[in-house]
């Protein structure tokens, strides 16, 4: 059986001055590559003045690929003109120290001041995760695997029927048929697979 995993259960935020500096930590879920470095990419938006961004995200590596769960991680962060080893890992570090995944973080900083030094900025980094974090919230939430489920639009109403009666995320896409892009509880994978099969009578397309 899958064993729960720690993520944020909603979007955090955390603001202090150090020595005349500003720090500005945010975080928030995310369960792609693409949808970390969306919101890396908003931040950067939000404070296009600020001196640094400091990025750092724990998600699933596989992204996009239908069957995969979220074993697997990607980690990644960035000291984005900060000296090198200053801001990016101590950020990353205490998402892997908590054992936190799903998630990404970004640290603004606006300079002022002194120079902190490598000791200084490292400390202020990881105290703007922490407490971004824990302003956030952490839940237990058991792993999801990913698949897609193809029907013509006069099945689609009972694919989403049993969609929505299940622990289902999902999107829905309308186009020529219809496509819902489905995350699901590991173990409860296989038999969603043969309900949707049994209620469609086999016309679903499952990839």
């Amino acid at each position: 059986m899958a064993e729960p995993v720690r993520t944020v259960a909603g979007p955090g935020e955390a603001r202090f001055e150090v020595n005349g500096s500003t720090f500005v930590g945010l975080a928030g879920a995310a369960r792609t590559v693409a949808e970390a470095e969306a919101f890396v990419e908003e931040v950067n938006a939000e404070y296009p003045d600020a001196r640094h961004v400091v990025p750092a995200y724990r998600v699933p590596a596989d992204e996009g690929r239908s069957g995969a769960d979220e074993a697997m991680l990607r980690e990644w962060c960035s000291d984005d003109g900060e000296p090198s080893g200053s801001s990016g890992k101590p950020a990353l570090n205490v998402l892997v120290q908590q054992e936190i995944r799903n998630v990404v973080v970004a640290v603004v900083r606006y300079k002022s001041g002194p120079n902190l030094g490598v000791g200084g900025l490292a400390r202020a980094y990881s105290r703007a995760v922490k407490e971004a974090v824990e302003d956030a919230g952490v839940v237990e939430k058991l792993p999801r695997e990913r698949f897609a489920a193809a029907v013509e639009y006069g099945d689609s109403g009972t694919v989403r029927a049993v969609l929505e009666s299940e622990d289902v995320e999902f999107d829905a896409d309308y186009a020529e048929d219809v496509r819902f892009e489905i995350r699901v509880p590991v173990d409860e994978a296989s038999a969603l697979r043969d309900r949707l099969q049994s209620a469609t009578s086999g016309r679903v397309d499952l990839s």
